[in-house]
């Protein structure tokens, strides 16, 4: 993992903050507006994500266009989202000359991966990476939103809080919901730190750009997704506690079927949720679906 960044340089502040004047533009902090102004870190994070001529990329929240300039040079096309409209007029102003970077206008959160695959990409490979700067408020449904669905892409390279990224890359004795939701559909890998002097304006938290390599064939299929992370939500009802005592408030199950799940499962009724693998909870959420309580529900 590469070192924290240190401040950005000079001119690659004041270029963003001219062209912030010029379109008479704020930063728009409710909706969670950080612009990463290094360049080095945003060319670091197009060969995090190997992008090629090849290459459709999805980038989340544009902003004013920093890294999309950088994709633009190296994929094939680039479908850029931006919810915040006067972003959008910016990055008409910077694109719409641009054969390969289509600007959509919208919520990512309320546009399915095919859809805005189907609506916008050219290319038609039904293929694609997503690569962009997470507005921190909304990385967990984001992360949902591309790993829980049919149209998964190949391979996701994002900017998250330090302590989101740290909670995702979390290993047995500090799992959690957040980490078992993303570690069973990919394998995270921390690319870099970045300091919070990298953006403009500075957010109060350092960063993290994680790499996701995003598995072809994710041990849950996508229409048994919500029930498997219902059942793991069960199992994290009371973290730190014992795993038979969390799942006896979050299963309508009595104690003893809850024991008899456990041990079917092959897991010590004494051991704490966030020791589990998500090997573990695969199983034993197999096992689970397997009885007549959960059948329904699988």
């Amino acid at each position: 993992m590469h070192m924290t960044s240190t401040k950005p340089p000079r001119g690659d502040m004041s270029r963003l903050k001219d062209l912030l004047r010029h379109h008479e533009l704020r930063v728009n902090k409710r909706m969670g507006q950080h612009f990463l102004v290094d360049r080095g870190i945003l060319k670091s994070i197009i060969a995090a994500a190997d992008v090629t001529r090849e290459d459709t990329v999805i980038e989340i929240g544009p902003g004013t266009g920093s890294l999309t300039s950088e994709l633009q040079c190296s994929a094939g096309e680039v479908i850029a989202v931006e919810l915040d409209r006067r972003m959008v007029a910016l990055l008409h102003d910077s694109f719409d000359a641009s054969a390969n970077v289509q600007i959509v206008e919208g919520d990512i959160l309320t546009l399915p991966p095919a859809e805005l695959l189907d609506l916008y990409s050219i290319r038609r490979t039904g293929r694609y990476k997503v690569v962009a700067n997470l507005p921190y408020y909304i990385t967990s449904p984001v992360l949902r939103h591309f790993l829980h669905t049919a149209v998964r892409p190949d391979l996701m390279v994002v900017m998250v809080q330090e302590e989101v990224g740290r909670a995702i890359m979390a290993q047995p004795g500090d799992m959690s919901l957040l980490s078992v939701s993303v570690q069973a559909f990919a394998h995270p890998n921390i690319v870099r730190r970045v300091s919070a002097g990298s953006f403009h304006p500075p957010p109060k938290v350092d960063s993290l750009v994680l790499r996701l390599e995003v598995l072809k064939s994710p041990p849950v299929p996508t229409q048994l997704v919500s029930a498997f992370l219902d059942f793991v939500a069960a199992g994290f009802h009371s973290p730190r506690k014992q795993l038979r005592n969390s799942f006896g408030h979050g299963l309508p199950l009595p104690r003893e079927q809850i024991d008899d799940l456990l041990t079917r499962g092959g897991i010590d009724r004494h051991r704490r949720p966030e020791t589990l693998t998500v090997e573990e909870w695969v199983r034993l959420w197999h096992t689970y679906c397997a009885t007549a309580s959960g059948e329904e529900q699988c």
